[in-house]
């Protein structure tokens, strides 16, 4: 069997990484063990009771028995955690989750960490650089692309653009750049 290659971040898929933040704690609420969580994820089911997070820089795994919302926070409860002592250990912790555990998306969806580090092609098979960041903007999201000189170009995620992704060859294609004032 071949061996699988393990990304610097612990993961098995080379640009995977090991874990996802889906929020900090941040302090106990009341004296029966909750905790307020700042949410930095829209996927809210990864937090519903009976669920498996991991918690802080030791990846601690806790099971979660109650959530309710208080106005933008939500308030978690932890299997085994009756008291607000202990609960206030967790405080400014970061909450994760394991890619493993994300969702399955349809076909025509793809995870934002499925994007860090593709390879970057223009139509006419000319290497751009690689796929760094994402920048969320109000009107459409922009990747951030690095050459091997660490010259950097933004991309509109726009249809006109983006015209592939292939995540088993980590590569993305798009149309040819045209800089403003070129070919006048």
């Amino acid at each position: 069997m071949p061996q699988k290659i393990v990304n610097d971040a612990g993961s098995e898929e080379i640009n995977e990484p090991a874990f996802l933040v889906l929020g900090k704690l941040r302090r106990a609420h009341g004296v029966y063990g909750e905790i307020s969580m700042e949410i930095y994820t829209d996927m809210l089911e990864l937090l519903e009771p009976g669920r498996i997070v991991l918690i802080g820089e030791t990846h601690h795994a806790y099971t979660i028995s109650n959530t309710r919302w208080k106005q933008a926070l939500l308030l978690l409860k932890f299997v085994g955690i009756e008291d607000r002592t202990l609960v206030s250990e967790l405080t400014n912790s970061l909450v994760f989750v394991k890619p493993s555990d994300l969702p399955p998306l349809s076909d025509e969806e793809i995870y934002y960490h499925q994007l860090i580090g593709l390879h970057v092609y223009d139509v006419d098979n000319l290497f751009l650089g690689v796929l760094k960041e994402i920048l969320q903007t109000g009107a459409n999201d922009v990747y951030l692309i690095q050459d091997e000189s660490g010259n950097e170009v933004l991309i509109p995620a726009i249809e006109d653009m983006i015209l592939e992704i292939n995540l088993e060859k980590q590569e993305m294609i798009v149309s040819k750049l045209v800089w403003y004032g070129e070919g006048e």
